[in-house]
């Protein structure tokens, strides 16, 4: 096995040994496998060893990668983990089939637009600024339950959960327990949370899918999953 599969494989076994420990089913968490920044061929181990489910966080970059790596492999899942500009909507409900960061109106309408246009349905996740940090993107928790009843009602949005990025400095665990009553007072089903450093911290809490990059992929020259 190359040092990919063997790293994805003990992750793996990690997130499903933290799920039963927390009295939760096994297969209940799904690994997003972060692949930003990573060519194809580094991306190709880890599809080899089974896995489906990948994250992306540029348009742009997914374009040069995935419409060659879907020709190779069946059973792909891509989802859109990074801030998306308006002006990528039509190309992202193209080459995603999940976005995880709607984040404001602007974003949701964007996309509602462009799912009716291209006729496809896509899951999408209500990104939450937990931290309220200036520089970060994401909804203001208290704002959560109105902007989700506006992607849903309105906007006809299948908004299936919400995601959150904690501030590095703090403790993630109060930020993944906010994130899990935030969901559970709008009915969502779905939370993706948790990262390299912390995704058992995060399958404790509640995550259904936690984002691993540099655990199984290696160090990136510039940014961390």
């Amino acid at each position: 096995m190359t040092d990919i599969a063997t790293r994805l494989a003990n992750i793996q076994s990690a997130v499903e040994k933290t799920a039963v420990k927390s009295w939760r089913k096994a297969a209940s968490v799904s690994l997003v496998a972060v692949s930003k920044t990573f060519e194809a061929d580094e991306i190709r181990p880890a599809l080899e060893a089974g896995q489906r489910v990948f994250g992306e966080n540029r348009v742009q970059e997914a374009k040069l990668k995935w419409p060659g790596l879907r020709s190779e492999f069946t059973g792909i899942e891509l989802h859109l983990i990074g801030p998306l500009q308006s002006n990528k909507a039509a190309e992202a409900v193209a080459l995603f089939d999940v976005i995880e960061t709607v984040d404001r109106e602007k974003i949701a309408r964007a996309l509602s637009e462009e799912m009716a246009s291209q006729g496809r349905s896509l899951d999408v996740y209500v990104q939450v600024n937990t931290g309220l940090e200036p520089q970060k993107a994401g909804i203001a928790p208290d704002e959560t339950a109105a902007f989700v009843e506006l992607c849903r009602k309105e906007l006809k949005l299948n908004v299936v959960g919400l995601m959150c990025i904690p501030p590095a400095d703090e403790n993630p665990g109060p930020h993944f327990a906010l994130l899990a009553n935030l969901a559970k007072a709008s009915g969502l089903p779905k939370l993706s949370m948790g990262m390299s450093a912390d995704f058992e911290t995060a399958i404790e809490f509640g995550a259904t899918s936690v984002r691993v990059g540099s655990a199984i992929f290696g160090n990136r020259a510039h940014m961390q999953a």
